[in-house]
């Protein structure tokens, strides 16, 4: 996936994937505060992913660090441009999410008192920012490539949108779709404004990757922290991307 800036694709989808389970989400009122202190870590009650192993990781010349931050950059800014500009042609005043934070070990950051786990990404409604898992999110962007990287951040983006807008659902599920599609709109949104070029192979990663982040399939549909089967967050995505906002229920 290229941006306007011109920056080159990753590699495609590694046949390891399924390691990558889907990111956690929070979501709620936006509060005051930014991200917390440090917490020492306690156990978690979220799914989390392992980081692909060397043996997974794609060696194409392609994988900086330094290249993994410009399409974050990339995706951050893309991502705040176009809810600015939807928001403005519905009359609205748009204040993007104030920050997009790395972190690298369990507790480092809290949200809302609860510390983050590794290999895991979040939006926070408590402080109004995303945070990631830098290790994590550069295996993967590795591994799978940028197309995945667009999408991390588009999901988690949706879910700051969602707050901004006063939108909320009685279950987990149906805000995790709804950011699923939202997260498609913006990109199939940026595609055909050229704002981003497709490149070879981008349909398939993000088919592949959503078919990997799917809930075990015998998930209860109405439990905390569902996110969706891979059908149901297929379907989610692709309806947005090739439909737009119209096709995410935001009203």
């Amino acid at each position: 996936m290229t941006a306007r800036s011109g920056r080159r694709p990753r590699g495609s989808l590694a046949a390891t994937l399924a390691a990558l389970v889907a990111v956690g989400c929070a979501v709620g009122g936006v509060g005051d505060g930014g991200p917390q202190e440090p917490a020492e870590p306690r156990p978690q009650q979220s799914r989390q992913a392992s980081s692909p192993g060397p043996q997974t990781t794609r060696a194409d010349g392609t994988t900086s660090v330094a290249e993994f931050k410009g399409d974050i950059e990339d995706a951050v800014d893309i991502a705040e441009r176009y809810w600015a500009a939807q928001f403005q042609a519905s009359g609205q005043r748009f204040s993007p999410v104030r920050r997009v934070v790395p972190y690298q070990r369990d507790g480092e950051l809290s949200c809302g008192g609860q510390p983050l786990p590794r290999n895991n990404a979040v939006y926070c409604s408590q402080g109004d920012f995303i945070a990631y898992d830098v290790n994590w999110s550069v295996a993967a962007f590795r591994q799978v490539g940028d197309a995945f990287v667009f999408y991390l951040l588009g999901h988690e983006y949706a879910h700051g949108v969602q707050v901004r807008l006063g939108i909320r659902y009685s279950f987990t599920i149906q805000q995790e779709l709804q950011a699923d599609c939202m997260a498609g709109a913006y990109l199939g949104d940026s595609v055909r404004d050229g704002v981003l070029t497709l490149d070879k192979g981008d349909l398939d990663e993000f088919r592949d990757g959503l078919l990997a982040v799917g809930d075990d399939p015998d998930q209860p549909w109405f439990a905390e922290g569902s996110h969706g089967t891979a059908e149901q967050r297929t379907d989610s995505f692709f309806r947005g991307y090739r439909n737009g906002l119209d096709a995410c229920d935001l009203s």
